[in-house]
């Protein structure tokens, strides 16, 4: 990775933290407003960096809920405590890719204006082509 800048990301209790290293300028960065019902009621806007890095750090193991709907591809990250959504994750390979809820983000101000995003659009296949060539590289602590 090249020069990155780091952004740091909390649910409201604090059980589950992230680190987002990018290689993208906060202001460019245009966050990805998804459009399907589970997303518009979390008030999610995604993003994420190919070139990056995203690290998910757990307090407390029980905080840790997935949740998965739709195709049934991602796994959503919430905190079982307080329900703030973290981001979306799946498997690629033996790699597991994420995009982190902007709006977790303690940085959130600094990002350029969201978008609207119809993954409900997609076929399964175009999903995961599409988030292979947008997610980050996750790692979970």
């Amino acid at each position: 990775m090249t020069t990155s800048t780091t952004l740091h990301g909390a649910c409201h209790c604090g059980r589950l933290q992230l680190r987002f290293d990018t290689t993208l300028e906060p202001g460019g960065i245009r966050p990805r407003a998804c459009d399907c019902s589970f997303c518009t009621k979390h008030g999610a806007a995604y993003i994420s960096d190919p070139q990056g890095r995203l690290r998910l750090e757990v307090a407390e193991a029980a905080a840790l809920h997935h949740y998965t709907q739709g195709s049934g591809l991602a796994n959503f990250v919430l905190c079982q405590h307080c329900g703030v959504l973290m981001g979306v994750v799946f498997e690629h390979g033996e790699q597991v890719l994420g995009a982190v809820n902007a709006r977790c983000l303690a940085e959130h101000a600094a990002l350029g204006p969201a978008q609207t995003a119809s993954p409900q659009t997609l076929s399964a296949a175009e999903k995961q082509q599409r988030w292979a060539a947008l997610w980050t590289p996750t790692v979970q602590g």
